[in-house]
C-alpha cells in the first residue's frame, strides 16, 4: 500500500444504530437522557466525596471512577447526538482517531480503579487490623497515578499505530463509536503488531485484573463465611456488595463487546452490549454505589446545608 493511500483518508462511517428518520427523535431523546443522567449523577457524586466524613481509600478510588466516568461517556455520545441530529453518521479521520485514543484511555482507567477498589476491600475485609498499613494515602495517590500513566501510555502507542494503517474504499465502522478492534477488521494493510498489542492489553487490562478480583473475593467470601454471627457477615458484605455490582457489570458487558466486536458484519447484539459497557455502566454506577450507602446518604443530607452555610 503506497503512502497516498493512507492519507487520503478524510472520515469514517458510523453505522451505529436504525437509520429509519421516525427512529431518530427516540434514538436522540433516550441517548441525551442517559448522558444527562450519567453526568449529574457522577458530579453528584463527586460533590458528596467532597465532604470530609467520606475522606477514606474506598471514596477516594470512587470520586476518580466518577470522574472518569463523566470524560468515558462525554467521548463518545455528544458525537452520536450531533450526528443522529444531523442525520449525518460521517466523522473525521482525526475525530475517529481521537476518539478512539480517549475511550481507551478511560476504559482502562475504569478497569484499573475498579480493581485497586477490589484490593481496599480485600484489605478491609481480610485484613482489617493492618489497613492503614497496606492501604494509607500516599499508596492510593500512586495507584491512581500508574492507573492514568499506563492508560494513558498504552492508548498512546495504539492510537500511534493505528496511524500507520491503511484503509482503502471501505471506511464504515458497524458502531456509533470508533471502535479498535472495528477499525483494525477495516483496514487493508497489516495489522498483526496492532492485534499483537491489543491482545496483550486485553490480557494485561483484562484477564490478569479479573484474575485480581476473582482471587480477592474468594479470600473475601471465605473470610466472610468465618464470621459466627449472621449479622456480622452482613456487615461484612455490604461493604462490598456495590463494588461487586458493579465490577459484575462492567466486565461482564466488556467481555461481551470483545467477543462480539470481532465479527466483521454488523451485529445488533454487539451495539446492545457495546451501549451497556460505555453508558448504561457508568450511568448506573452513581445509584449504585449510593442506594444502600449509608455514609453516602448521610454526606448527601449534609450538602444543602453546607452549601447554605458558604452562601
Amino acid at each position: 500500500m503506497e503512502p497516498g493511500n493512507r492519507t487520503s483518508i478524510s472520515e469514517f462511517l458510523l453505522l451505529g444504530f436504525s437509520q429509519d428518520p421516525e427512529h431518530q427523535p427516540i434514538l436522540f431523546g433516550m441517548f441525551l437522557s442517559m448522558f444527562v443522567v450519567t453526568v449529574l449523577g457522577n458530579l453528584l457524586i463527586l460533590a458528596i466525596i467532597s465532604d470530609s466524613h467520606l475522606h477514606t481509600p474506598m471514596y477516594f478510588f470512587l470520586f476518580n471512577l466518577s470522574l472518569a466516568d463523566i470524560c468515558f461517556t462525554s467521548t463518545t455520545i455528544p458525537k452520536m447526538l450531533v450526528n443522529i441530529q444531523t442525520q449525518n453518521k460521517s466523522i473525521t479521520y482525526a475525530g475517529c482517531i481521537t476518539q478512539m485514543y480517549f475511550f481507551m484511555v478511560f476504559g482502562g482507567i475504569d478497569t484499573f480503579l475498579l480493581t485497586v477498589m477490589t484490593y481496599d476491600r480485600f484489605i478491609t475485609i481480610c485484613h482489617p487490623l493492618h489497613h492503614l498499613v497496606f492501604v494509607n494515602p500516599r499508596l492510593c495517590g500512586l495507584l491512581v497515578l500508574v492507573s492514568w500513566f499506563v492508560s494513558l501510555l498504552y492508548s498512546l502507542v495504539q492510537s500511534l499505530l493505528i496511524l500507520q494503517l491503511s484503509f482503502c474504499t471501505n471506511w464504515i465502522i458497524q458502531q456509533f463509536y470508533c471502535e479498535l478492534a472495528q477499525a483494525l477488521t477495516i483496514a487493508c494493510s497489516d495489522t498483526l503488531i496492532n492485534h499483537i498489542l491489543l491482545y496483550m492489553v486485553i490480557g494485561f487490562l483484562g484477564i490478569v485484573p479479573f484474575s485480581g478480583i476473582l482471587f480477592s473475593y474468594t479470600r473475601i467470601v471465605s473470610s466472610i463465611l468465618r464470621i459466627p454471627l449472621a449479622d456480622g457477615k452482613y456487615k461484612a458484605f455490604s461493604t462490598c456488595r456495590s463494588h461487586l455490582s458493579v465490577v459484575s457489570l462492567f466486565y461482564g458487558t466488556d467481555l461481551g463487546v470483545y467477543l462480539i466486536s470481532g465479527a466483521s458484519h454488523s451485529s445488533w447484539k454487539g451495539l446492545m452490549t457495546s451501549v451497556m459497557y460505555s453508558i448504561v455502566t457508568p450511568m448506573l454506577n452513581p445509584f449504585i454505589y449510593s442506594l444502600r450507602n449509608r455514609d453516602i446518604k448521610k454526606a448527601l443530607q449534609r450538602l444543602p446545608w453546607r452549601t447554605l452555610y458558604v452562601e
